[in-house]
């Protein structure tokens, strides 16, 4: 199935959880997305997700007390679905953020998301706010991580 940016938001409905359940080898993550937030990230989200684009994929980093990241159909960092997103950067990154990845700032200057490649912190990482788009803050503490 062939992928593409979405241009525009889905249509979310006002006081509706929309939750994503990553089901990983060592168990579930359940994770509340904030369209009101980053619109176009989680309709990208949801998108992918629902065509079976992270279907067996796995997390292909892993840092201790930093970051896991998985999205990635190449396995090593490099791939995605041929497209980016338009960076959506207004929230923090407590512990177990979900948030896309990108390329730097020397190469990315508008800071623009990787169209599938994601992450969740592992602790608080207050250096990458404003920096990243995150659309799941887990301000609340619970489901992941």
């Amino acid at each position: 199935m062939a992928f593409s940016e979405p241009k525009q938001a889905m249509a979310f409905e006002a006081n509706t959880k929309y939750l994503a359940r990553v089901k990983t080898s060592k168990g579930l993550i359940v994770c509340e997305l904030h369209p009101e937030q980053a619109p176009i990230s989680v309709t990208n989200f949801i998108n992918l997700a629902k065509g079976g684009f992270y279907k067996g994929l796995t997390f292909h980093r892993v840092v201790a007390d930093f970051v896991i990241q998985g999205g990635d159909p190449q396995g090593n960092g490099t791939g995605g679905p041929g497209f980016t997103l338009p960076a959506e950067i207004h929230l923090k990154h407590g512990k177990g953020a979900l948030a896309w990845a990108r390329l730097g700032d020397q190469t990315n200057p508008q800071r623009r998301s990787s169209g599938s490649q994601f992450y969740i912190a592992l602790k608080d990482l207050p250096f990458l706010d404003g920096q990243y788009t995150v659309f799941w803050p887990n301000h609340r503490r619970n489901g992941c991580c």
